[in-house]
């Protein structure tokens, strides 16, 4: 299958570069300059073409520009698609209609983990295309179908606002560390081994038991997590999700 990617931002770099191995691509870029551009600074086998210049009849477009461009991008572009695979966070299946003419439409939410094939990605729309989304979505990490849009507006403010939440959090233990003395290097190396081995733990084992294997009576961990508390973390935590959430509506 041929995919064509609109647009050659971050989030169509991240899906460029984990889906390359597995389909064929076109890169289409505001500019046939930047799309050729993009090609080449991440070494991609793709055709290049300028949005202008793109008959989108028949193809498979993964939509990949900033929301507030669905509607000037869509009157670049020429035809009626086959489907539209669009990662436009907040933007409904009937703003893809009124912007695109397809025959089908997903919304799709990647993150950034696409670029090493590890994004969690949520689907939802034409539930005749459930098991070709997850095929495709799959070459770039786990996939989950959702039943409906607001499912999926709330899974972006976790899935695919999560890696800056996690980033701020790894960012602040590891000043942690070193305000108490630990070099900077150690600190971050010791910060990306948490994560690695954390996450795999994760994948077998509820958070809350994790948290009990770890917090002895009185001990360390214990200390620790009580000051996480006291700070209110874990509110924080929760209300990122409600604003993200709010933010697409």
């Amino acid at each position: 299958m041929t995919l064509s990617i609109i647009g050659t931002g971050n989030m169509a770099k991240a899906l460029a570069l984990g889906l390359k191995e597995n389909y064929d691509l076109e890169i289409v870029g505001r500019t046939l300059d930047k799309a050729e551009a993009f090609i080449k600074e991440h070494d991609l086998k793709a055709t290049s073409f300028a949005m202008q210049d793109f008959d989108i009849s028949d193809k498979n477009l993964l939509f990949c520009v900033k929301p507030y461009a669905l509607s000037p991008v869509g009157e670049m572009l020429k035809g009626k698609a086959n489907t539209i695979y669009s990662i436009l966070a907040g933007s409904s299946v009937n703003a893809l209609k009124d912007a695109l003419q397809a025959k089908a439409y997903v919304r799709a939410m990647p993150n950034v983990a696409a670029e090493v094939n590890y994004s969690m990605t949520t689907l939802t729309g034409d539930a005749s295309l459930e098991k070709e989304s997850i095929e495709i979505f799959s070459s770039i990490g786990p996939t989950l179908w959702l039943n409906s849009e607001k499912e999926l507006d709330i899974a972006t403010g976790l899935a695919g606002s999560g890696p800056a939440y996690l980033a701020l959090i790894a960012e602040a233990l590891a000043d942690g560390a070193v305000k108490q003395g630990l070099k900077r290097t150690d600190a971050q190396k010791l910060t990306n081994g948490l994560f690695l081995g954390f996450s795999k733990l994760l994948q077998t084992t509820h958070p809350a038991l994790l948290k009990d294997s770890v917090m002895s009576p009185g001990g360390t961990t214990a200390a620790g997590y009580s000051a996480l508390e006291k700070n209110g973390v874990r509110a924080g935590c929760i209300d990122a999700i409600e604003a993200a959430y709010q933010k697409t509506l």
